[in-house]
């Protein structure tokens, strides 16, 4: 009763109120009631100008998806996706709507400044003081001019960490050879996904990611990969999972992974996987699908007597067996196939050999079927050979190029430059003797002769003087005092190296740095985009800027260009004659004339309002033993051995490679770094895992969450708030620890703990997770910083960096950020 009436009391008061306010805006100045304040009357908005909607491409991630930027009165307050971008198609992930705080980050830099301090450290203010423009690019130009009058060029070293295209790390090609040094190009892939491209240039040839048919394929298996938290392209992955899980049939997707995570929860199978055993488990994939009768015959090859079977622990006579695009296999089964059972994979992996089985039962006989892996198994010392394994699955079952598989991106047609860098060499470019010098990475050489970028292995290179030392070093789109591997290595490093940082923002790099050319951001620029590999027809997006850049910054094409107009003898008059960023995108749209997009873009001004040029399909198809070329209305042009050796499967043999000749040709060096004999080198084999950490008894994982954005979000507290999928963390974000794990070591749920290897220790704070492993704990890759802004600063647990040893695959050179073991106990 009591109930009933409070109910009745407050409908009569809000009636009342309704009345009051009725009669107050009906009446203004009405006073009938003692202590109300008369409702003022109602009039119009003041119009607040024009809204602006700007085609642009967002930059939190390498998606490259499209999105329309919202501006009124010249100031950003919406971002939304673009429905004519086939990446977006209207859509966003959580950070592409936060564009907006990346542009308006109070603590971004304002302009460009230089150091007064000369000393450097954590500690250290920097003492930045704003300088001009003309006086910030001539300081540079002066500093190149005099290395290169020494014959030092090669002392000066460019680093990038995301090139989007022509515009900016295109340039650095060009720079390189006319400047004349040995390291105008060094890349992050070493820190990001080195192992998988290495692992697909060992078997298919190919040295790059895989583009994917995703609508059309029946299962997928992924392995390591975080599909539903950082796969390439995240907004479009997101938008496939939904058409694959909700057609019918729909796919079937099995996870093998170390740890629970988003992907693990959606799928239909989720395997724990032991840390760096991923190779075993897909050789006994491969083990199944062979005896079992289930590889693809017309593309892998048969048998030439048709009663003949692959016999777990028998050997098949290789002259018995007739190839069609397989090379090697009798050798592979002979060698090492043929006693990877489930069985066996059980004892490496702790993955039930019966799901095993049945795993591979299940991609033997689903077409199309697809197997995708990335850091999770390639961030270890056998990285290249875990991933071979994988990749190897896709051949088995006829992926490769199929419909429903995967393939590779093509190329954009673009327009030639206004200008050719060949014309502008000289005496020095050419026969300089920096020519004679090897890169300071050492990628390339006797010591990672089949690395492509070894940015990891710079500072402790130039430590020990080896090859030489840095004089100068330019920063575009990384920060590697934060995000190496044992980033303290690089903290000594720039302390005598002159640093010059182009970020918008204040990281640990910048604040090392002797120079700051701060670049605008990215709804500040005028960029272009080719796609990283997405569904394989050619496609490039322009990045338009909403605003004009709101501080005192420029985009790095530009700044790039005017350093070289000041550059001494032709490379100078090259970049007057390159002139501006925009002079260059002109140019290269002018190659849609003769290749209009899709969507009806054929020059730079359509491309503009458009925000991307297009051209479907994919030109190659796989079918029932053949390859095709699209002739403009169908798969129609069977292709020869020699086409598809040179424009798909471009390994030594023309054929995917179960024995690598890319890899049997640095025999001698996989034998020294790996103990492998020579004349294995090249089989697809289990290696077994070398972890670092020293007597660490617990696996620690370091993975990218969907909020990651690179490591660039940090400053932005809306981001950081919805950090953690799994555990939740707010404020901070957590070690994910099991609670039997934890239970052992006297840790309770919220304690704070020590995370110990043989590098160091960090402190974090305890969230209980019962589906990890047991033996793995997961600190998400993204807090930690001690510069970067007020809202990172100093916020969660330590770096996970700092107790993560230096340590790379031999092969691809990528950084072994998941090998590591440690201590764990409270704090």
């Amino acid at each position: 009763m009591k109930l009933f009436q409070t109910l009745i009391n407050r409908r009569r008061f809000l009636q009342s109120s309704a009345a009051v306010g009725a009669a107050g805006a009906v009446t203004a100045g009405f006073t009938g009631l003692t202590g109300l304040t008369p409702a003022p009357e109602a009039r119009a908005q003041t119009r607040r100008g024009e809204t602006v909607v700007t085609k642009s491409i967002c930059a939190q991630c390498p998606a490259r998806c499209g999105i329309d930027v919202y501006t009124t009165d010249g100031r950003v307050h919406a971002i939304y996706g673009d429905t004519g971008n086939p990446i977006a198609n209207g859509k966003l992930c959580p950070k592409g709507h936060l564009g907006s705080y990346f542009l308006y980050d109070p603590d971004r830099f304002k302009g460009p400044m230089k150091r007064t301090n000369p000393n450097k450290g954590r500690d250290e203010d920097p003492g930045f003081v704003p300088i001009s423009w003309d006086e910030a690019l001539d300081t540079v130009a002066a500093r190149l001019n005099d290395l290169r009058a020494k014959g030092e060029s090669h002392r000066f070293a460019h680093f990038y960490g995301r090139g989007w295209g022509s515009s900016d790390a295109g340039l650095y090609g060009d720079f390189g050879r006319l400047y004349g040094t040995p390291n105008s190009a060094i890349g992050h892939s070493s820190m990001c996904a080195d192992g998988s491209k290495k692992a697909k240039q060992a078997t298919d040839g190919n040295n790059s990611y895989n583009s994917y048919d995703y609508r059309r394929t029946n299962y997928l298996l992924i392995v390591g990969a975080s599909f539903l938290e950082a796969f390439r392209p995240y907004n479009n992955v997101m938008q496939m999972w939904g058409e694959m899980r909700s057609k019918s049939p729909k796919t079937r997707v099995t996870t093998v992974d170390v740890r629970m995570n988003p992907t693990m929860a959606a799928s239909d199978r989720a395997l724990y996987i032991k840390p760096g055993t991923d190779g075993a488990f897909a050789l006994a994939v491969a083990h199944v699908i062979l005896t079992e009768g289930l590889w693809d015959r017309e593309f892998i090859g048969e048998f030439s007597d048709p009663n003949r079977r692959f016999v777990t622990g028998e050997t098949i006579d290789a002259d018995d067996f007739e190839e069609r695009w397989g090379h090697g296999l009798a050798e592979w089964w002979n060698e090492e196939l043929k006693d990877r059972t489930p069985e066996w994979a059980e004892e490496v992996t702790s993955i039930r050999a019966r799901d095993i089985r049945q795993t591979a039962m299940e991609f033997g006989s689903t077409r199309p079927a697809v197997a995708l892996f990335e850091r999770g198994p390639t961030g270890h010392s056998n990285g290249t050979y875990n991933g071979m394994a994988i990749h190897a699955l896709n051949a088995l079952v006829g992926s490769l190029f199929a419909e429903g598989g995967l393939g590779y991106q093509m190329g954009v047609p673009y327009g030639a430059l206004p200008v050719s860098a060949d014309d502008y060499t000289d005496t020095y470019s050419r026969n300089g003797a920096w020519r004679n010098q090897p890169r300071i990475d050492m990628a390339r050489t006797g010591r990672w002769p089949m690395a492509d970028n070894m940015m990891q292995e710079t500072a402790r290179n130039h430590l020990s003087g080896e090859p030489y030392t840095l004089d100068t070093a330019m920063f575009f789109y990384t920060n590697p005092i934060w995000s190496s591997p044992d980033p303290k290595e690089w903290e000594e490093a720039l302390k005598d190296v002159f640093v010059i940082d182009t970020s918008p923002y204040p990281g640990e790099t910048a604040m090392f740095a002797d120079l700051i050319l701060p670049e605008s951001t990215y709804l500040e620029r005028l960029q272009d985009s080719p796609t990283y590999p997405f569904e394989g027809w050619p496609m490039t997006a322009l990045r338009v800027p909403a605003v004009d850049p709101i501080y005192d910054t420029r985009h790095f094409g530009d700044i790039m260009i005017g350093i070289g107009k000041r550059l001494d003898g032709r490379i100078g008059e090259y970049y007057h004659e390159l002139d501006s960023v925009e002079n260059m995108l002109r140019h290269r749209a002018a190659g849609f004339a003769e290749n209009p997009g899709d969507n009806g873009v054929t020059d730079f001004e359509s491309w503009k309002e458009k925000g991307v040029w297009y051209q479907k399909p994919y030109h190659f198809r796989y079918h029932r033993g053949d390859f095709y070329r699209w002739d403009g209305q169908r798969y129609s042009v069977r292709m020869s051995e020699e086409e598809v050796k040179e424009t798909l499967l471009k390994t030594p043999s023309g054929k995917f490679e179960f024995k690598s000749g890319f890899l049997e040709a640095h025999a001698e060096y996989i034998e020294l770094e790996l103990g492998i004999p020579r004349d294995r080198a090249g089989l697809i084999q289990w290696v077994e895992p070398v972890h670092t950490g020293g007597d660490g008894d617990l696996f620690f994982v370091t993975p990218k969450t969907p909020l990651h954005a690179e490591g660039r979000g940090a400053n932005v507290p809306h981001q950081m708030a919805i950090h953690q999928p799994i555990a939740g963390g707010r404020g901070t974000v957590y070690l994910e620890v099991h609670p039997k794990t934890a239970s052992e070591r006297g840790i309770r749920n919220g304690d704070r703990v020590k995370i110990t290897s043989d590098l160091g220790t960090i402190e974090a704070e305890c969230r209980f997770v019962a589906g990890h492993r047991p033996d793995t704990i997961v600190l998400p890759f993204e807090f930690g910083h001690w510069a970067q802004g007020r809202w990172a600063k100093g916020r969660g647990p330590g770096h996970s960096g700092e107790v993560t040893r230096n340590v790379s695959d031999p092969i691809s050179g990528l950084a072994s950020y998941y090998t590591g073991k440690v201590k764990l106990e409270r704090a």
